[in-house]
């Protein structure tokens, strides 16, 4: 450790008395590294807020129940558009089918305006869903109350709006049991959800929430629903999705060798799909920002040559007082794995800035992970560990006569 304490500090001499040749040596290091950095920062980011986006959804413990499958073709995509629709009697098979199903809830969606007085909103997200969406929802409303069960099941001309509907409708008025129209039906207001924010510079406050019964008078009845089940117990979630499968089939009449005509995905379903889409991008994208650390490991190996050659007769010397070839080899290595490191850091500082600034002023999250700052650190070091090995042998092997004779 002594030996390492002192070999490190000489390092650092060396390092600052020749300040702007250390710097441009670890230059190539400093992109690198910043470069990977906001990348992995970006990419981390990105990926947390798909899967919020996935959770906020269906739920983290929940799963769905559509007429369609996550395709990865488009083979697959056009003979899953072909299978009939969810309905209403399916939801209804589904609660009958106990076993390990808690709850179902059965929502329409579709997008229509809507408009209070001469303000006009188009192409909103209007939710048409069952009783249970007070079971499953983890939104929560800031003003007013939630639709009742009796309402739900009524089938009143109620809603519960986003922050972002309530705020562009109706600014500072209070838009709790005003009547507005949604789709060219009217509805009374009775809640609204507080505000989410935006994820990949989407809004998650444009919708409005109406009962099932009301969104299918408006939007009709041959609209395929969507049903979002929740088990017993979330570490029962696989066996209710199982459950699930058998009373659809059963109900459609499936035959055993009949192919499933309808989907079942859980949040980890859609986080899979998503997953085999990006991860061969993100790790070529990476791949190809890393190529930039060989680089910059060849320029602090050219630099560590020409410093064991401009320290030829120090190093004779040290060799004639009774330095060992490992101390040699040692100090030359701690110097360029310093080097190396050094670079590291400051990358890894500029990384982190570059993301933060990305996410700034673009849509794309940044998240810092603790791993990502080893990884960018010990990759460097590694860089001037294995670059450095050559000129630390060829040091290391200076006959002392020789090089004290050189001048």
């Amino acid at each position: 450790m002594h030996q390492f304490i002192e070999a490190a500090a000489i390092a650092l001499q060396a390092i600052w008395a020749n300040k702007l040749r250390s710097l441009l040596t670890v230059l190539g290091n400093i992109v690198a590294v910043t470069s990977i950095i906001a990348v992995v920062s970006l990419v981390q980011g990105l990926n947390a807020s798909v899967k919020d986006v996935i959770q906020s959804q269906i739920g983290a413990d929940a799963f769905q129940v559509s007429r369609t499958t996550a395709a990865l073709t488009r083979q697959q995509a056009d003979k899953a558009a072909a299978n009939p629709n969810v309905t209403l009697d399916e939801a209804a098979a589904l609660r009958a089918y106990g076993g390990h199903i808690k709850s179902v809830m059965a929502e329409g969606t579709a997008s229509g305006q809507a408009k209070y007085r001469s303000e006009a909103l188009d192409s909103i997200r209007i939710r048409g869903v069952t009783k249970e969406y007070s079971l499953l929802s983890t939104t929560r409303v800031e003003r007013g109350r939630p639709i009742t069960p009796r309402e739900f099941d009524d089938g009143r001309a109620v809603a519960i709006l986003g922050w972002g509907v309530a705020d562009r409708l109706f600014g500072p008025l209070d838009p709790l049991e005003k009547t507005i129209t949604l789709a060219g039906a009217h509805v009374r207001v009775v809640g609204v959800v507080e505000k989410k924010g935006a994820i990949l510079g989407q809004s998650q406050d444009e919708f409005a929430i109406i009962p099932l019964g009301a969104f299918q008078k408006v939007f009709g009845t041959r609209q395929s629903l969507q049903l979002t089940v929740t088990p017993t117990d979330p570490s029962m979630t696989r066996v209710a999705m199982d459950d699930a499968e058998v009373a659809m089939r059963i109900h459609r009449r499936l035959r055993p060798r009949d192919p499933n005509n309808f989907g079942v995905a859980s949040s980890d379903t859609f986080l899979e799909l998503y997953n085999q889409i990006t991860s061969g991008v993100f790790a070529i994208l990476i791949g190809v920002v890393s190529l930039s650390l060989v680089v910059g490991g060849i320029v602090i190996m050219n630099i560590m040559l020409m410093a064991v050659t401009e320290r030829t007769r120090e190093i004779g010397l040290r060799k004639s007082l009774g330095a060992r070839r490992r101390d040699i080899l040692w100090q030359i290595l701690t110097e360029s794995v310093t080097l190396s490191t050094f670079g590291g850091i400051i990358g890894t500082v500029l990384g982190f800035g570059v993301a933060k600034g990305i996410s700034m002023v673009s849509p794309l999250p940044a998240i810092v992970e603790v791993w990502s700052v080893v990884l960018g650190i010990s990759v460097t070091a590694f860089v001037g560990l294995f670059f450095g090995l050559y000129p630390a042998q060829r040091a290391a092997r200076l006959d002392p006569i020789d090089a004290l004779r050189r001048e």
